[in-house]
């Protein structure tokens, strides 16, 4: 298909996805004849490498116009149900971006969509889940806390914890360039002020309780308890690869909380999260996961960053009281 541009104008960003259909008077004669067709539904937008995007429709389609926020220039390389995008100059990897896209089937019935997306980001670091605190005690709130190994780039990464969804992600990252070694720490609620999002070079703006002058402290600003001790926590890149995930249990079964069966599944079954060695080849069950029933404020679930990634409970230890450590290397004390 013959390529056309259209040049991106400023858009207020959206929060939902809005999508309106109006009809042709053709279409309209259509319908009242009882011939008319249906009309296109949007199905979803991704970013499928750093200059493309793609908008999926139910229906053949055409582009009427097409606008981003912020602003850039951009080419149709082919439409149908499938409708790509060719980036003229990318944006940063998984930067939020807004697009407005009206289009057109065949018979003239037309569709606006506003939908937000993040873009793709081709330079993920090597990340491991590091040090949670399951429990708080006003001003000290939960947190997960992440290790890069490698330098890299967060965008678009999406934090889960499966008892707050197993489809909506509890944090998405904007971009953020992390350096090997770096500690990262989502803090999952604020309780006092002083807090600020640490997204640049400079790591002590935040200054709220557990805040780390040397580490990356990020913030989810609310007051919702989102962390659990029987819970299981993952990261998920732009493909729903499992980048890493760590699964707490507090001594329940868990035939009687879904949620967790629905995630030993899904983290079983891509290798995220094994089995003890005696329950090799099964899903991973309660007695697979980590023991969190004496975690605490003081006393949080940290790796032993002295062995390797095993993806296993045994990765996995409670620290002795008051050695919560944010930010800072695991205490090798356990408790």
């Amino acid at each position: 298909m013959k390529e056309s541009r259209f040049l991106f104008r400023f858009l207020f960003p959206a929060a939902l996805v809005f999508s309106a259909c109006t009809c042709s008077s053709e279409a309209a004669i259509q319908q009242v004849l009882g011939n008319s067709a249906e009309a296109p539904v949007f199905l979803d937008c991704r970013a499928v490498s750093s200059d493309e995007v793609v908008f999926r429709f139910s229906l053949p389609v055409k582009v009427v116009s097409l606008v981003f926020d912020p602003p850039g220039e951009a080419g149709i390389l082919d439409a149908g149900e499938e409708v790509k995008v060719k980036l003229y100059r990318p944006f940063n990897g998984g930067e939020k971006i807004t697009a407005d896209i009206l289009v057109e089937d065949e018979h003239r019935n037309t569709l606006n969509v506003l939908v937000p997306f993040r873009t793709r980001n081709d330079r993920i670091p090597d990340l491991l889940i590091n040090e949670l605190r399951t429990e708080y005690t006003k001003p000290k709130a939960e947190y997960v806390e992440l290790r890069a190994m490698s330098a890299g780039n967060l965008g678009a990464l999406r934090l889960f914890a499966a008892g707050h969804s197993l489809t909506s992600p509890l944090y998405e990252f904007p971009p953020i360039e992390v350096k090997a070694g770096e500690y990262i720490v989502l803090h999952l609620r604020t309780l006092e002020e002083g807090w600020a999002d640490e997204t640049g070079d400079e790591l002590d703006l935040s200054k709220a309780a557990d805040s780390c002058p040397t580490a990356r402290d990020l913030w989810i600003s609310e007051s919702t308890k989102y962390l659990h001790k029987t819970d299981a926590v993952f990261l998920l890149d732009q493909d729903d690869a499992v980048i890493d995930a760590v699964v707490l249990n507090e001594d329940t079964d868990w035939q009687k909380k879904a949620f967790m069966n629905s995630a030993a599944q899904l983290l079983g079954s891509k290798g995220a999260w094994l089995p003890l060695e005696e329950n090799s080849g099964k899903l991973p069950g309660p007695g697979d996961a980590v023991a969190s029933n004496k975690s605490a404020t003081t006393r949080t679930v940290s790796r032993d960053e002295t062995i390797p990634d095993s993806n296993r409970s045994g990765d996995w230890y409670i620290t002795a009281s008051s050695n919560a450590t944010p930010g800072f290397k695991n205490s090798t004390k356990r408790f």
